[in-house]
């Protein structure tokens, strides 16, 4: 009952997160990126592109909504197979309050300023898709095939969306002028910048730990990360005593929970972290469901 009580306060929690990053992802597109004429990433960027593309040389005015739902349709189906039935079903509640709002929230205009466009605009964006992340969701578009690669690849895939958001700018720039491209690339940068330091599920850090109470250790480890650990025996040359190193490698959103039960078990522990940037071999991650 307490299992099913807790599945319930994560699934609502989760929703809730979906919902305002929807909303704040709406709102940022008709502020920011409306004032200044920016390109977000992914297909969001693609469908104001489209929008453009149809309004200034054919005078169509295409609504954002359907098109961007349109876009996100076979990633959808890819994620709904490949990454997590509640994964697809959580990003779908982004995606379809991010295409209703974005054509009912009327535009405003905040500042005309376009470097504090890019840049307040990108901080805006990189948080909503956060939140998204950490719903254990995605706002949609590139974000699900970046993750599809991340879960298939075990590497971190957000700076290599980042270049592909910059072919679509090429051709925002070639067509509409290099201003507009140029602060939109700030706008991505920005938001990348801000999604590679709030979320770190494809990220890894090593950990090397020099302990008395190895089994104890390697224990917390195993219990909070489901990874094992190797075990080495060393002198320390200092006091020239017998010591153990525990080496593992955990994903860098568990490292300061990990780390904190590591030195409650052993407060004399030495312990050296260090960043990893792809490991070979098995690595267990926790699957979206």
């Amino acid at each position: 009952m307490e299992t099913n009580q807790n599945r319930l306060t994560d699934d609502l929690r989760r929703i809730l997160l979906c919902v305002i990053a929807g909303v704040v992802y709406a709102v940022n597109l008709r502020t920011f990126v409306n004032t200044g004429g920016l390109l977000p990433s992914g297909f969001s960027g693609l469908t104001l592109l489209i929008q453009s593309i149809f309004r200034e040389f054919l005078n169509i005015r295409l609504p954002y909504g359907p098109m961007y739902i349109l876009f996100n349709l076979l990633p959808a189906v890819m994620a709904f197979r490949k990454i997590g039935r509640k994964f697809t079903i959580y990003s779908g509640i982004t995606i379809v309050l991010i295409a209703v709002l974005s054509d009912v929230i009327p535009a405003y205009t905040i500042t005309q300023d376009p470097l504090l466009i890019a840049v307040f605009g990108g901080i805006i964006n990189g948080c909503a898709i956060s939140m998204c992340l950490h719903a254990r969701a995605t706002s949609g578009g590139t974000d699900f095939i970046a993750i599809y690669v991340s879960e298939k690849y075990g590497i971190d895939a957000w700076n290599y969306v980042l270049a592909f958001n910059v072919c679509i700018l090429l051709c925002n720039g070639l067509l509409f002028g290099w201003d507009k491209a140029l602060y939109s690339m700030i706008f991505q940068f920005v938001s990348t910048q801000v999604l590679n330091n709030t979320y770190k599920r494809y990220k890894k850090n090593t950990l090397f730990i020099v302990t008395d109470v190895p089994e104890a250790l390697a224990m917390i480890i195993n219990e909070m990360t489901q990874h094992g650990a190797t075990q080495m025996e060393a002198i320390g040359t200092y006091e020239e005593t017998r010591r153990s190193m525990l080496y593992t490698v955990i994903a860098s959103e568990e490292l300061d929970a990990v780390v904190k039960q590591l030195r409650e078990a052993d407060p004399k522990a030495f312990i050296n972290v260090m960043k990893t940037d792809q490991v070979a071999g098995k690595f267990y991650m926790r699957p979206n469901d």
